[in-house]
């Protein structure tokens, strides 16, 4: 048999008639007829847990769009707000309502019970029935499906709709059901979701919005250079965890490491306190968090603590590799003088406070700080909550991703100063471009087979470690990290990092197209989406950029973003009719949402509608199902054979 007769057997066996086969066929010739499902961008989340969650509840005014379409000329603006809220956060309101709500209760479920199954029935309709039944809960499924498949203008099933409310309501099941039809419509109004990296630090929670988007059914995520840092302490890269602790550090997330995933600090804590002096230049940076004196000179010392030993790893693994073309500070760095040599300059530090660094053997670390960094280490490499994560960084994210024609990555495609793709050498082969995105991608994956595997493939991680910050990784997309210059040099002109070539190229339409042709894609509603650089509205920055074929949807939903962008991120919607950005602006917490029924407050902008409305078919499930068709064609046609020679 050849390979195409064995697959053919093999589908036979799950359509074993042409009933069966023809009736699949007409099943998806009908899908592909279908609506394009909806895609939701979201980029650089930096731990931002509360607001995550909002717009995760509200689909960056998705759902608030399908009220109003429904409810517009019948419920005030007022009304339809806390309808919302309703589905946003259902549990909550209805706790508020039952201790508020008085007699009219009851009342209050029924109308809201009837709102909601109107607005599941609308978001819905864009699917065939199968793939909604897969989304509602066992316990009511078939209920809620005959809910929102009735014809309510059918006389004959207008008692039997009207008593289905009741019997609910009746048997005390009316907030059970109001839960579990807010969740179908957040499950059913977007399809896929886009995760454009950087889910780690700066703000307060990254393993709460990793436990949450664990739970989701659809989604893929496209590494940032915070996410890759942390993936390579997971899998036990020394500068790598020394870096994650300094940052959780510096933005007073220690509560991350040792809440968050198990990791202790406090052999760390004990020993700077004993052994660092304080110095203010490493106090942590904290938005909106009480915290004591004492605190905040203890977390500076342990800061100054780990600081050297990063330095001390971050030369380590350089040494390693020439083809970084990197210069370790400690190599620079005069400790008596107090001084750091930047391109041939000597630049005065504001401290020579260096204590366990060793002129005469600068790199090596001091017994207590190869005590304290294996502590870390192990506790790093042993974290089960941590493991998990890095599991699902693996099983659903990539350095780049292509999905309905659009090219999606987090940082830059790195290039020279020419314009051209720079290269990236690893002994006689170069690397540029998609074949540098491909090489580093492999490279790490290649570490996390070692990984899984109980071994270390040192060289493929010390790659996780260059993609943080490397002046070639795709994921950095800048000449330098400059960590060390803003803690020591007062002087803010040493802070600057330089932009890569990419990010002016990227404001040119015909570049922009030689790249998607350079990636395999080509076509009108063809884009680039990234993330990483934070776009300063407040300076009349334009997230579009390249006649509308580059997207950057980074507008700081970091809270330490917002006083320079102006905003509080950008987000994408992408659906049948086209593309619309939104400009989020400051979250105000989830408790005010709920007491206040107040939304994010996002400004909308469709930048791109497509004359004829997308439908599955021009996708990329819609070639997957063009191909399954054609399989199933040629299953018929072998059917009929055998029925002729019969």
């Amino acid at each position: 048999m050849t390979k195409n007769e064995k697959f053919l057997e093999l589908l036979g066996e799950k359509y074993p008639s042409v009933q069966a086969a023809t009736s699949e066929i007409i099943n998806l010739e009908a899908i592909l007829r279908l609506p394009k499902g909806t895609e939701h961008f979201v980029s650089d989340l930096h731990g931002e847990y509360e607001a995550f969650c909002h717009i995760m509840n509200n689909k960056s005014g998705a759902i608030r769009e399908k009220v109003d379409m429904l409810y517009d000329k019948i419920l005030p603006e007022n009304e339809r707000a806390k309808f919302a809220t309703l589905i946003y956060y259902p549990q909550q309101i209805i706790e508020e309502m039952k201790v508020h709500g008085g007699d009219n209760i009851n009342e209050w479920y029924k109308t809201n019970l009837y709102r909601l199954v109107d607005v599941c029935r609308l978001v819905a309709s864009k699917y065939t029935r199968s793939k909604v039944r897969k989304k509602l809960p066992a316990y009511c499924g078939y209920i809620i499906e005959e809910l929102i498949n009735v014809d309510r203008t059918n006389f004959n099933k207008e008692e039997y709709y009207n008593g289905i409310f009741d019997a609910i309501i009746e048997l005390g099941r009316a907030e059970a059901y109001i839960i579990s039809l807010a969740t179908v419509i957040k499950n059913l109004v977007v399809d896929h979701l886009h995760i454009v990296g950087d889910i780690f630090d700066r703000g307060e929670a990254p393993e709460k919005i990793l436990d949450m988007l664990c739970e989701q059914e659809s989604l893929d995520i496209q590494w940032g250079n915070h996410d890759m840092l942390w993936m390579g302490a997971a899998m036990g890269q020394d500068a790598c965890i020394a870096n994650v602790v300094t940052i959780s550090l510096k933005y007073g997330n220690a509560d991350v490491l040792e809440s968050g995933y198990g990791i202790s600090l406090r052999e760390l804590a004990f020993y700077a306190d004993r052994y660092m002096s304080y110095d203010k230049h490493f106090d942590p940076s904290i938005t909106g968090q009480k915290i004591s004196k004492d605190d905040i000179e203890l977390s500076a010392k342990m800061r100054k603590a780990i600081f050297f030993i990063m330095l001390k790893k971050e030369a380590q693994t350089i040494k390693r590799h020439p083809e970084y073309n990197m210069s370790p500070i400690i190599d620079r760095l005069d400790t008596e003088n107090g001084t750091l040599e930047i391109n041939g300059t000597k630049v005065q530090l504001n401290s020579n406070d260096f204590p366990t660094i060793d002129k005469n053997d600068p790199y090596k670390l001091t017994e207590e700080e190869e005590r304290i960094f294996n502590g870390l280490k192990k506790s790093f490499l042993s974290s089960e909550k941590l493991r998990r994560h890095l599991d699902f960084f693996f099983e659903k994210g990539a350095l780049y991703n292509i999905y309905n024609g659009n090219l999606i990555f987090h940082g830059c495609i790195p290039l020279d100063e020419n314009g051209d793709y720079a290269k990236f050498k690893v002994g006689n082969v170069s690397y540029y471009g998609k074949s540098l995105m491909d090489y580093c991608e492999q490279c790490v994956r290649q570490a996390y087979v070692a990984y899984t595997a109980g071994r270390t493939n040192t060289y493929c991680l010390d790659l996780a470690w260059y993609l943080w910050c490397g002046e070639l990784s795709p994921l950095f997309g800048k000449d330098k990290m400059t960590t060390f210059e803003r803690v020591y040099i007062d002087d803010k002109k040493w802070h600057h990092e330089q932009k890569n070539s990419y990010y002016k190229l990227c404001q040119q339409k015909q570049w922009c197209e030689k790249l998607l042709r350079d990636f395999g894609i080509e076509g009108e509603h063809c884009h680039i989406i990234n993330g990483h650089v934070p776009v300063k509205e407040i300076d009349g920055e334009n997230p579009i950029k390249a006649e509308g074929k580059l997207l950057v949807i980074d507008g700081g939903f970091c809270k330490a973003y917002h006083k320079t962008t102006g905003i509080a991120g950008y987000t994408l919607i992408y659906n049948s009719h086209g593309l619309e950005l939104a400009a989020h602006e400051p979250f105000t917490g989830i408790a005010n949402a709920i007491k206040n029924c107040t939304d994010i407050h996002s400004r909308v902008r469709v930048f791109e509608r497509i004359s004829n409305r997308m439908t599955v078919a021009e996708t990329d499930n819609g070639k997957e199902i063009y191909s399954r068709i054609d399989d199933l064609k040629e299953l018929v046609a072998k059917y009929r054979m055998y029925e002729c020679q019969i």
